[in-house]
């Protein structure tokens, strides 16, 4: 399993693709700069730092992005160079597969997700001098958002690995997934949040620290339900993903 996992860390790690994984991840931090160099001594705006840089930026696009890159990629040159077939004939328990091309995608994307959910909080209430936000505990609301972000960043990699592994065209399906689903249809109907990883996420960030981030109440789900559901969605696909690779056909 070891020599798999390497393997697959070195699959993931091509210079083109961690270059525009890493630009993605600093888009946030750049706009919480220019943010807050754009602000007067005096100014602030939690709704702007909230609605902007962590939900329609960091939590709906970077995180997912990051996410469906890795994790429909994990199982890709297998399935291109048609060697799944080699990897399934080891006597490696398909668990133990399954898991090891997961902790590539994870090792790589939690990272890049994490760090850059966290950077953003810390430019955000000032580390550039100026606040863009103003948080009751910066340390609480800097964990919980690399708590939350952690969640839903496994959350989504095990359910676009499953796809990866379904299709070869999962990236684009998985992309208007993340777009329509959860970007459209989510904003509209209040019920589709608990059937979100985006909901989830939103749900953990609110409820790890409902003081700095109050004002998602209107928009988060339950702590406890963001919790079972970001659980359910990792363990549920996790098996989905290795019922997949022992029933497949494989080439």
């Amino acid at each position: 399993m070891g020599a798999l996992f390497r393997l697959s860390i070195r699959q993931l790690t091509g210079k083109v693709r961690l270059l525009l994984l890493v630009l993605l991840a600093a888009l946030p931090v750049g706009l919480a700069i220019l943010l807050t160099l754009a602000l007067g001594e005096d100014e602030t705006s939690n709704s702007e730092y909230i609605d902007l840089l962590l939900d329609a930026l960091l939590i709906s696009v970077v995180m997912p992005v990051i996410c469906l890159v890795l994790a429909t990629a994990a199982f890709g040159n297998e399935l291109e160079d048609r060697t799944l077939s080699y990897l399934t004939m080891t006597p490696i328990p398909r668990y133990q597969i399954v898991l090891a091309k997961l902790l590539s995608a994870l090792i790589v994307g939690i990272p890049l997700v994490v760090i850059s959910g966290v950077i953003t909080t810390v430019v955000g209430d000032g580390g550039m001098g100026t606040k863009l936000v103003v948080f009751d505990s910066p340390l609480r609301a800097s964990a919980a958002t690399g708590v939350a972000l952690l969640l839903g960043t496994v959350a989504y990699s095990t359910a676009f690995m499953w796809a990866g592994l379904l299709t070869t065209r999962a990236l684009p399906f998985a992309l208007i997934y993340v777009l329509l689903w959860e970007g459209v249809i989510a904003s509209f109907f209040g019920g589709i949040r608990y059937i979100s990883v985006r909901g989830y996420t939103l749900g953990l960030v609110h409820g790890l620290d409902e003081v700095s981030f109050g004002e998602l109440g209107n928009r988060a789900i339950e702590f406890p339900a963001a919790l079972v559901g970001v659980l359910a969605v990792t363990v549920g696909f996790f098996l989905l993903t290795v019922r997949r690779l022992q029933n497949m056909d494989v080439p």
